[in-house]
C-alpha cells in the first residue's frame, strides 16, 4: 500500500518542479510546493488549483528550514528539485557563490529531509535532483560538478540510514523545453544524442514518478539524457 500524505516538492513553483506538481495535482493528490518567495509560491498554487499549497523556503538558510516546514503534515513523497547555477573555476574561485550552491543543495536538501522525517512512514520515498555535470565537467562547473557528485553520496547514505524509506537521485540531461534551455540553439546536442531528440520536461516527470512509485527502486542514480553521456 502506498504511503498516505502529500507530495512535497522543494522548488515546485517553476520549471520541472512545477510540472511534477501539476502531475500529482491532476492525479488528485495534495501537493505542497516551496519557493524562496511567498508571493510566487502563492501565484503558482493559484494556477495549479486548490490541492496545491505554497510555502516560502530558502535552502540557503538551513537553520530556518524546520520552521518553514512546520505546517506540513504527513508526507507521501518528497522531491528535492530546487536548483541554482554557478560559474566558478579553481583559477578564479568565488567563495561566496560556491558556499551558496553547496549550502543550497547539500546542507539545505539534507535539512529538509531531516525536518520532514517524522512525517514519513516506511512506504515514503524521496527523489533528489542532481545533474550530469557530476560526470562531464565543463568550463566553470567546478562547484556544480562537485555538488552534483555530492548528491550521489547523499542518496547512498540516506538510502542506508533511512531504510525502508526509499531514496533515489535523478540526473537530467539538457531539458530542451525547460525555461532555461527552450530559447537556446541546441542542434549540436541533438546531433550527439543517440535518440536524436532532447529530453523533455514530460520525460523527467515520468522518470520522477518511476523513482517515487516503484517499490523496488532504491539507491539509484538515474541518468535521463537520451544516451548523450555515452557519445
Amino acid at each position: 500500500m502506498a504511503a498516505e500524505g502529500s507530495v512535497v516538492i522543494v522548488g515546485g513553483n517553476r520549471g520541472i518542479g512545477r510540472e511534477i506538481a501539476a502531475h500529482y495535482v491532476s492525479a488528485g493528490t495534495e501537493v505542497v510546493i516551496t519557493c524562496t518567495d511567498e508571493e510566487r509560491a502563492r501565484a503558482a498554487c493559484a494556477e495549479l488549483g486548490p490541492r496545491a499549497t505554497g510555502l516560502e523556503l530558502d535552502l540557503t538558510r538551513p537553520e530556518a528550514i524546520a520552521g518553514a516546514l512546520s505546517s506540513v503534515g504527513k508526507v507521501r513523497y518528497l522531491v528535492l528539485a530546487a536548483i541554482d547555477r554557478d560559474h566558478n573555476t579553481i583559477r578564479e574561485f568565488d567563495i561566496g557563490r560556491a558556499l551558496h550552491l553547496v549550502t543550497l543543495k547539500l546542507v539545505g536538501y539534507s535539512e529538509v529531509v531531516h525536518s520532514l522525517l517524522d512525517r514519513m512512514d516506511d512506504q515514503a520515498a524521496i527523489v533528489v535532483f542532481g545533474g550530469l555535470a557530476k560526470d562531464r565537467p565543463y568550463p566553470g562547473s567546478t562547484t556544480v560538478t562537485t555538488v552534483n557528485g555530492g548528491v550521489v553520496g547523499m542518496v547512498r547514505t540516506m538510502a542506508t540510514e533511512l531504510a525502508p524509506i526509499r531514496v533515489n537521485a535523478i540526473h537530467p540531461g539538457i531539458v530542451g523545453d525547460s525555461p532555461y534551455w527552450k530559447d537556446k540553439s541546441l542542434d549540436h546536442v541533438v546531433a550527439r544524442t543517440p535518440t536524436r531528440r532532447l529530453t523533455t520536461m514530460a520525460d523527467i516527470v515520468d522518470a520522477v514518478r518511476f523513482l517515487l512509485e516503484n517499490p523496488a527502486v532504491n539507491g539509484v542514480d538515474l541518468r535521463v539524457d537520451g544516451g548523450w553521456m555515452i557519445t
